[in-house]
């Protein structure tokens, strides 16, 4: 075993590791900031923040366990994805067992979605409830090779687990911005703030309210910033993961060349899917995404690093 192999595992660990802290804390995240809105809108009062901090670490860990067992049939729904049998296209079949089996994972099954534009995804919980997604228009127009290159990116995510991170962090933001709205509108258009401010007879309650309304801001943003951090990783990864497959660092070049150049939107892509797909399927946001606020690095970048695996 090379230096790199060891590295390259290393990191595959790592990655698991902190996908397993990032979830944590982003539910103990959530139920502070949940109990830190309560006690504002209650006057500042402690009792109220444990309690509106208790209820949002229930809701946060049953809708990671609703996301956890029901997300990747939501999200392919959502993708408009199509299941198709190994009858329907022996070629792709046989290229998926190729790389399911390169990979040590069960071969997933495999959808399709009706869409000229070129992209695919992975979902699921586990190697074992994996399913890979892909458009018409990539099926259609990559080589074998090429096709190869970004089944064996897929199965790198399912095999590194990042599938079930992606799933429960899009859980995750969707709602700390959910909460965060919920209570500004209590706030400046329901008046919960000026009757809390009333009850707490002093400067505290309006303390923990202005505290409140400054979380409410930066929270959200906080959030889609890491799930967006971690989603730049997770493709990093899983480019090194699909060279390390196929032994083909050109046929990965080649294929984010093709997909990096196509200028076609994916119409079913959305801002609580689009982290998930090979690269950013909403072209206006791919032209502006930069560093921090970008959900996948640059095709440059990410060819760069592929060469330099290939030395």
């Amino acid at each position: 075993m090379t230096a790199s192999d060891v590295t390259y595992h290393d990191l595959i660990a790592k990655n698991r590791r902190n996908s397993a802290l990032l979830v944590v804390g982003f539910v103990l995240f959530v139920a502070v900031l949940v109990g830190v809105m309560g006690s504002a809108l209650a006057g500042g009062d402690p009792v109220a923040a444990l309690v509106f901090g208790g209820l949002a670490l229930v809701i946060a860990i049953v809708m990671a366990f609703f996301s956890y067992y029901s997300g990747d049939s939501m999200i392919l729904r959502m993708s408009g994805a199509k299941l198709i049998e190994h009858g329907d296209d022996p070629e792709l079949y046989n290229v998926v067992e190729e790389m399911a089996i390169a990979a040590g994972v069960p071969a997933p099954p495999v959808y399709l979605i009706e869409d000229t534009a070129m992209n695919a995804f992975a979902t699921g919980r586990d190697p074992e409830h994996a399913a890979v997604a892909m458009t018409r228009g990539l099926r259609e127009t990559l080589t074998r090779d090429e096709l190869q290159a970004v089944i064996a990116h897929e199965m790198s995510h399912v095999r590194h687990y990042d599938i079930r991170l992606a799933m429960l962090l899009a859980t995750l933001v969707g709602l700390v911005v959910l909460v965060t709205d919920f209570f500004m509108r209590g706030v400046f258009w329901g008046g919960a703030g000026r009757r809390g401010r009333g009850r707490s007879g002093g400067g505290g309650g309006a303390a923990m309210l202005l505290l409140a309304i400054a979380l409410s801001i930066i929270a959200p943003l906080f959030a889609k910033i890491i799930q967006m951090a971690a989603s730049r990783q997770r493709e990093y990864l899983a480019d090194a993961g699909a060279v390390e497959l196929t032994r083909n660092p050109d046929a990965m070049i080649s294929a984010l060349q093709r997909l990096g150049g196509d200028k076609e939107v994916l119409e079913v892509a959305n801002r609580a899917t689009a982290h998930m797909y090979i690269v950013q399927p909403i072209k206006k946001w791919e032209a502006r995404a930069k560093g921090m606020f970008a959900t996948h690095p640059s095709i440059d970048d990410r060819v760069r690093r592929i060469e330099l695996l290939a030395k």
